[in-house]
């Protein structure tokens, strides 16, 4: 990304933590910057920003009413979308493998699905953005993401990504999330593989490298990169869910 657009996006990611800081007040115990704009992965009109709010307690209407109208006017610069998590510090302390999560709120550009909101729900998925904040996001006011969440057993992040990989199965005529289910399958086949999170692109390069032949992993960097229009090969995307779903299948400590 350029110099210009990465001080961009990062000053819309800061200025999200601070208006959500005026919303929630003292009870804000961490905003954390995570995922490929933390990590210097990010890609310019394809990646969201991701930021975690870790509270004292739960959230009032009010707060929630007022962080779905922030993530939903904020500029976003050269960000695709937004990515709000709101967790209480009681679950990032004691995670479980479907933690409730108090908010989330996602603003999507590029996709159909525009803005999507959950409170309160039981979230299997939250234990990855956990330990995702947690191994590679800094905070942006407040605690270090070491200091407010606790490690999550790699065992439910692999079931977890088996559970997607099975589901996008089915899924391979979405053209609309084709790129999307490839490239973050091979977030998956690494973290099951090696477990090391990464960025879709960092994670694409690995399957590349590993496994030379995957059409639909060019096809979907291509997608990503200069060519949104760029189509991808139904078969070939399930060949990559089939050989990531083999190899993250009967690890060793899984």
């Amino acid at each position: 990304m350029a110099h210009g657009d990465e001080v961009a996006v990062l000053a819309a990611a800061k200025q999200l933590a601070r208006s959500s800081s005026d919303i929630i007040g003292p009870r804000l115990r961490s905003a954390i910057l995570y995922g490929s704009l933390a990590t210097g992965q990010f890609v310019s009109g394809h990646s969201d920003i991701d930021l975690l709010l870790i509270t004292d307690g739960t959230l009032a209407d009010t707060e929630v009413d007022a962080l779905e109208a922030l993530v939903r006017q904020i500029d976003l610069a050269e960000a695709s979308g937004i990515d709000l998590h709101v967790v209480t510090a009681d679950v990032a302390r004691t995670p479980t493998q479907a933690p409730i999560m108090e908010l989330h709120v996602g603003r999507y550009e590029r996709s159909s699905i525009g803005v999507e909101i959950e409170r309160r729900t039981q979230s299997p998925d939250l234990p990855t953005e956990l330990a995702m904040a947690r191994a590679d996001g800094y905070a942006l006011i407040g605690m270090e993401p070491s200091n407010v969440i606790e490690p999550v057993p790699p065992q439910w992040i692999r079931e977890r990504g088996r559970h997607w990989l099975t589901t996008w199965q089915s899924r391979i005529d979405d053209a609309e999330e084709a790129a999307f289910m490839v490239l973050t399958a091979c977030r998956i086949w690494r973290f099951g593989v090696e477990g090391v999170h990464c960025a879709k692109t960092q994670a694409a390069e690995w399957a590349l490298d590993r496994n030379p032949s995957l059409t639909a992993v060019r096809q979907a960097l291509r997608q990503y990169g200069a060519e949104p229009a760029a189509p991808l090969d139904e078969d070939a995307i399930a060949q990559v869910l089939d050989i990531a779903l083999r190899e993250t299948t009967n690890l060793p400590n899984n």
